[in-house]
């Protein structure tokens, strides 16, 4: 296929810039760093080639790879892109560079381990995203568990071996279920067929019985509400987020929190329709639940990093609110709505890093009058802060009212009360508006009465440097969202028009469908 070399070739930067890494004198920081930027800028260059070959005209899976991995097992190398797919790689890649200049200071201790634990997390994170073999999509979810476990446990705060624990133990179970779950879906398809695989495209056109899909869809659920975080799973976050590096905490919020609406889309939906159904219900309420909740907690925080961390549970309940309306406009509002996320929130937690590496303390009680010491810090902070709020013209407007639209057109088949539970949703923008100006006020207004933060310096050219990208993201995701959405959208229809057909399937024997391009189900291929 035209372009297949193009996700290989992004994939295996990031590892060959982590070899050369380890092989760098331990003691050139400098040189180290510059690595880590360069290896992360190139991958990010080499992902705009996807636009290159990619049709924005039709839903199928692109660009695809395919190698025999084992074979004795049914499970290949199969890479391949969709339009939903397609921004949540780019945002990695945009992101992985800004994070390496932000660190070029914070990290002074193990940089060389540092930069190629970052850039295998680059590896694990991209792979997933672009796996089609849900035995490889696994095994990347697994190899992303283990740098992001080092991040916080090495280059974390005081309780980060407590954190890191409790985010791999956490990980580890959901994880666990899933694999349990890959696996009779892997022996029922052999039992069907006489053949082995675990090749996704082929798994999806296995329709099992109802009630072994409502506890196969509850064990992949699982995982993936973990990664969300969906209420009340997310008692990990907060915990990974305070004592987890700058860097750290920009990964974890800008794409790791991703895979749980992603794996939801990409796996859980498209094998278990039947189970999705069923325990949509449950879903919903708890996302609306954790966004009021997530909301309500971040108001009461006087450390902002711990803010910004409920804040991302109550902004990932809108993502998995729009995705199981299971309406065209949910659905895009909930991509849009997580790709604004990794922009507005990993700014902010870029800024609270500047914040700290000056002051070494993220009390709101510590600050106030900033903006006179700090007014270029303090506009990019306004920017990333009213992006998160969901200002018109940002951001994080467009992906909230198009999810809040989809969940309010929903049917009450697939979400008990739509517009009760999109009234209930809209609150949480209030709340979510109050807590980030009641914090922006406290940090950057008011008088400038402590001594140690009347000597704070503004941002360096290399901090601006980290700003400037996202703040153009922001407002170009917030003023032009047309070409996100005409990539998105074939790739959603055809999702739902395979959710639609698959979930009304008679009950009966695990048996196969076809749900193809101009097929009708049971129609050979």
């Amino acid at each position: 296929m035209e372009g297949s070399f193009v996700l290989p070739l992004i994939l295996g930067l990031p590892l060959v810039g982590a070899l050369i890494t380890m092989l760098l004198p331990k003691t050139e920081h400098g040189l180290i760093h510059g690595v880590g930027i360069a290896f992360s800028l190139i991958t990010f260059l080499a992902s705009l080639a996807i636009f290159g070959f990619f049709n924005f005209d039709i839903g199928q899976y692109q660009l695809v790879f395919e190698k025999p991995w084992i074979p004795r097992l049914g499970s290949t190398i199969k890479f391949g892109i969709d339009g939903i797919s397609l921004w949540l790689v780019v945002l990695t890649t945009f992101l992985t560079p800004i994070v390496f200049l932000a660190s070029t200071k914070a990290v002074t201790k193990r940089v060389r381990e540092f930069v190629a634990t970052l850039l295998i997390l680059e590896f694990g994170m991209l792979g997933a995203f672009v796996a089609l073999d849900v035995f490889l999509f696994y095994v990347f979810w697994e190899i992303m568990l283990i740098p992001m476990y080092l991040l916080i446990g090495i280059w974390g705060g005081r309780r980060r071996i407590y954190a890191s624990i409790k985010f791999v133990i956490y990980t580890m179970v959901g994880s666990l279920l899933m694999l349990a779950a890959i696996l009779f879906v892997y022996l029922q398809y052999a039992k069907v067929t006489g053949e082995y695989t675990t090749d996704l495209t082929k798994l999806t056109e296995l329709i099992l019985p109802n009630g072994q899909q409502v506890w196969l869809f509850a064990a992949f659920a699982l995982a993936f509400s973990i990664k969300i975080p969906l209420f009340p799973l997310h008692t990990w976050l907060p915990d990974a987020h305070v004592e987890a590096p700058t860097s750290g905490s920009v990964i974890l919020a800008g794409v790791l929190l991703k895979f749980g609406i992603y794996g939801f889309i990409r796996f859980a939906i498209p094998l278990f329709p039947y189970g999705a159904e069923v325990l949509s219900p449950a879903i919903c309420v708890l996302a609306v639940i954790g966004i009021i909740y997530g909301a309500f907690v971040a108001f009461a925080q006087d450390d902002v990093k711990k803010l910004i961390a409920y804040s991302s549970v109550s902004h990932l309940g809108f993502c998995a609110l729009g995705l199981f309306a299971m309406t065209s406009m949910g659905i895009q509002g909930s991509i849009y709505a997580m790709l604004s996320h990794g922009l507005t929130t990993g700014g902010l937690f870029l800024a609270i890093g500047m914040l700290y590496e000056r002051r070494h303390t993220r009390r709101l009680s510590e600050y106030g009058g900033i903006w006179k010491q700090m007014p270029v810090f303090a506009g990019c902070f306004l920017i990333m802060m009213l992006g998160s709020v969901g200002l018109p013209g940002l951001s994080g407007f467009v992906g909230e009212f198009l999810t809040l639209i989809g969940t309010f057109d929903a049917s009450s088949s697939q979400m008990p009360m739509p517009k009760v539970m999109a009234a209930f949703a809209t609150t949480g923008v209030i709340f979510g508006a109050i807590y980030l100006l009641f914090m922006f006020q406290k940090v950057m207004f008011g008088p400038l009465d402590n001594e140690a933060n009347k000597t704070l310096p503004d941002l360096s050219l290399r901090e601006r440097l980290v700003f400037l990208p996202l703040i153009a993201g922001i407002f170009f995701m917030g003023l032009y969202p047309k070409p996100f959405m005409k990539a998105m959208q074939p790739s959603v229809e055809r999702f739902q028009k395979n959710y639609q057909i698959k979930r009304h399937a008679p009950d009966g024997e695990a048996r196969l469908t076809f749900e193809l391009p101009n097929k009708k189900v049971g129609e050979p291929s």
